[in-house]
């Protein structure tokens, strides 16, 4: 990188870290540097009475103030802050004042990692304090951090705006109070959850990421080719028929915690890359399932709470089991539908109120009708996806309290079982959220002849041009045909559950680092088109210093004026190039409006 592609105070940092080498002082020491103590517990654990404790702290410095032979810093470790008490005299006990005077004073910035060994103490402010007898440099920071500052309790300077939150995440974790918390949650939540499933008997295990089928779910893949084998692969988009392969195999439950990936869409509630646990046990159905579930549930937001409550976009959700106290239980088969014509109630009440009555009509009405409404649908669209996209329109957004919806259509669920009573029905449920889905179970279909004309239904709509249609797995099938237990299966989308958990409303907030669009850059010549009408590479670098991005920007300058513009950065930055004459530089000009 060209010095002049650098920030001003990136250019300090840079000579103020050749300064520290030329002094004999290594930037970025390789020894161990072994603490004893963290903030936190140092001041927790800090007695006027006692006997100053020793210890050693390392941190960033995220502060400082300098009070001629004394001065305090503010650390920062991994689980807080301490003010450092350094004294010139201390540090420096010998005639050489250096570390201080210079090193400290000078060549140190905030964001540098620093080692102290001292001893704590109350200020005379009452602040409990570290006073430094030994400080070294850890590591140096060559870009500024963005300094919040406060006063009278409001924040200026914020690093508040999300695409750079998100995608700068670690100077987001190192500037703004409560980012670390909501993952240090993020954590428990998986911590939990494991040890639930660990408790229950249940066999944690990992299956492929990379499938030559994508299948368990209803979703566009990503595609990759796998040049040892010379064949396609898709990122796995479920793990639901690698599971059950295990359960066939004769695991009594087995569950995964792992990456998923479907090629669509991003939102406050999507990502393509997400995290789901998907859970199978044998000798279980679906009912099972949902006690399980609201225990679960329970279980995970005391852990992080302390409480089976949350307030969520200003309203209490209660995850408190059982589930007859506090979870809504909605029914898709009421005897007012036709057979063969059912909508999950209590969708249907909730889209009578938006005139949609899908009683009786055929597909193409259906259609005509979600298109009247402006929504996007097309002909590649089955029956029961155009039932599920008037559902997600009209009706997922009101189920605030957890609330479990039953009884779907088969034809939006070709891998559950047929409803033992309800003709026309699966045994599976969706467990909504906050208006938004979180988990989806099944009574888990495990009649082989059935489940491949399930998978033929579902090759017809990818024939109709549905890109989310499931590929017929036939391994799959053949593990079905040697027998698998009744069983009951569950997907919990793990980023869903830890913005409920932490009471987020945007799922990029509780991913480290989401997927982004690529950085805009400001357009620039490159140092090959400058080369191309005249201009050497140095010069080149001096002219985007200067403000001069584009061949085209120099069009319009005077030839002297340009001549001067360039020379003050020349002068300012002690380059020491050899300063072009004005003839030289009317020829980069004229060859620019060639």
């Amino acid at each position: 990188m060209n010095i002049l592609e650098l920030s001003e105070q990136e250019i300090v940092r840079r000579q103020s870290l050749q300064t520290l080498r030329e002094m004999g002082i290594d930037p970025y020491p390789a020894a161990e540097f072994p603490t004893n103590a963290f903030s936190t517990d140092i001041k927790a654990e800090f007695k006027d009475e006692d006997e100053p404790r020793q210890v050693v702290i390392a941190g960033r410095m995220m502060g400082r103030r300098v009070m001629g032979k004394a001065s305090f810093a503010e650390l920062q470790d991994s689980k807080g802050r301490i003010q450092v008490y350094i004294a010139r005299d201390e540090i420096c006990p010998d005639e050489n004042k250096d570390l201080y005077n210079t090193v400290f004073k000078k060549l140190l910035d905030i964001g540098d990692f620093i080692g102290v060994k001292g001893f704590v103490f109350r200020t005379q402010t009452g602040e409990i304090s570290v006073h430094a007898k030994e400080l070294c440099l850890l590591s140096k920071s060559l870009k500024p951090l963005p300094i919040v500052k406060y006063k009278d309790g409001v924040a200026y300077d914020k690093f508040d705006d999300p695409e750079l939150r998100y995608r700068q995440r670690y100077v987001d974790l190192i500037v703004n109070d409560g980012v670390k918390d909501t993952f240090l949650q993020r954590a428990t939540v998986l911590r939990t959850l494991r040890s639930v499933l660990d408790n229950a008997g249940y066999t944690e295990v990992e299956t492929p990421t990379l499938q030559s089928i994508a299948g368990g779910a209803s979703a566009r893949p990503f595609i990759t080719h796998f040049n040892a084998l010379d064949q396609d692969m898709y990122m796995r988009i479920a793990t639901e028929l690698y599971l059950k392969r295990l359960i066939v195999g004769g695991f009594e439950g087995v569950y995964e915690i792992g990456k998923n990936f479907r090629n669509e869409g991003m939102d406050r509630n999507h990502n393509p890359e997400f995290t789901c646990m998907e859970l199978y046990v044998q000798y279980k159905d679906y009912n099972w399932m949902m006690a399980f579930t609201e225990k679960l549930l329970e279980t995970i937001c005391i852990a992080v709470n302390g409480k089976p409550e949350r307030e969520i976009d200003g309203n209490i959700v209660s995850f408190k089991a059982p589930l007859s106290e506090q979870f809504e239980i909605a029914s898709a088969a009421t005897s007012a539908w036709e057979i063969g014509n059912p909508v999950y109630p209590p969708a249907r009440q909730k889209l009578a109120e938006h005139g949609i009555d899908c009683n009786g009509k055929t597909e193409e009405e259906i259609r005509a009708f979600c298109k009247e409404k402006g929504m996007d649908v097309d002909e590649t669209m089955g029956k029961g996806k155009l039932i599920d996209e008037l559902f997600g329109e009209f009706c997922e957004g009101t189920f605030l309290q957890p609330t479990f919806i039953t009884d779907y259509p088969v034809e939006m669920s070709p891998l559950t079982k047929m409803h033992r009573s309800k003709p026309g029905l699966t045994e599976r449920f969706e467990l909504m959220v906050n208006g938004k889905e979180l988990a989806n179970a099944y009574s888990e279909l495990n009649d082989p002849i059935d489940q491949e004309e399930r998978f033929i239904d579902q090759m017809k709509l990818a024939d109709k041009g549905d890109d989310e249609a499931m590929i017929i797995d036939q391994d799959f099938l053949r593990a079905l045909q040697y027998g698998m237990p009744p069983t009951s299966g569950i997907g919990i989308g793990i980023d869903r559950l830890v913005m409920l958990m932490t009471g987020k409303t945007f799922i990029q907030e509780v991913l480290f680092f989401p997927q982004m669009k690529p950085e805009k850059k400001m357009p620039q010549s490159t140092i090959k088109e400058w080369e191309e009408i005249g201009v050497p590479e140095d010069w080149a670098y001096v002219l985007r210093k200067a403000g001069f991005n584009l061949i085209s920007d120099i069009r319009e300058e005077k030839a002297q004026g340009l001549q001067q513009k360039i020379g003050e950065i020349n002068k300012k930055y002690k380059l020491g190039y050899e300063k072009p004459s004005v003839d030289d530089i009317q020829g980069w000009i004229n060859a620019a409006n060639a």
